[in-house]
């Protein structure tokens, strides 16, 4: 028998008003307002229950895309792209000068393709040529936001993966720049030039590694033109 009916059963009168037994019908007409409240609380937790679950599916099948060229927000700084897969350049490779035995450091320009970002065209790598004349790329860096034609600095590669041998640290900047210098922990410290063969407005740079330890941090970079003016 429900409850609801044990109720209507205990209000009928069967024989006299005078015999209703009140203290029945308040005592069953509690156990049917607790058995309702715990009927709907149990109901809201299951609910809970689902959405959590859901929740965690949602976010486990659209998680953040793993991406080649690593899109983040400007103020963040590029994460290295340790691979030994070979990048076709556009344009010359620039040879640094810099030895590893037989290998040598070089930078190079190669095409990306940012997804949302269509004037993000061309990324610059930090590679070595191997004796066989193959190139590794150790290091690439992109912009993540606007252009990559804009005049000014752009995103500058800063090696802290701890690898060896460590990409020195680089970048490009675009405009009349005959001069790039870094300051760091209060001294200057002068960056090697190569103007890109594909556009002479955009110009490599990198920072001897004797001079500026791969990893470290600058305070602060300027470029300046012929007449020694801060572009």
């Amino acid at each position: 028998m429900s409850e609801l009916q044990r109720l209507r059963d205990a209000m009928r009168v069967t024989e006299q008003p005078s015999t209703l037994d009140l203290a029945a019908i308040m005592r069953d007409g509690r156990r049917l307002r607790q058995r309702r409240r715990i009927g709907r609380t149990g109901g809201a937790t299951l609910a809970a229950s689902l959405v959590a679950a859901v929740a965690v599916v949602a976010v486990g099948r659209d998680g953040p895309p793993v991406v080649e060229h690593h899109p983040r927000p400007a103020a963040v700084a590029p994460t290295p792209t340790a691979t030994s897969e070979s990048r076709k350049p556009v344009g010359a490779v620039v040879d640094t000068g810099i030895h590893y035995g037989a290998e040598q450091r070089v930078y190079y320009f190669v095409a990306v393709d940012v997804p949302g970002l269509p004037k993000v065209t061309i990324g610059l790598a930090g590679g070595r040529r191997l004796p066989s004349g193959a190139l590794t790329t150790d290091y690439l860096v992109n912009d993540v936001e606007g252009t990559d034609r804009s005049a000014g600095f752009h995103e500058i590669g800063r090696d802290e993966s701890g690898a060896t041998p460590a990409v020195p640290t680089f970048g490009y900047f675009v405009g009349p720049a005959q001069r790039i210098v870094g300051t760091v922990d209060g001294r200057n410290v002068k960056a090697q030039l190569a103007r890109w063969s594909e556009d002479p407005q955009v110009v490599i740079f990198w920072f001897d590694p004797a001079e500026l330890a791969p990893g470290v941090p600058l305070d602060g970079i300027v470029a300046r033109d012929k007449l020694d003016r801060r572009l």
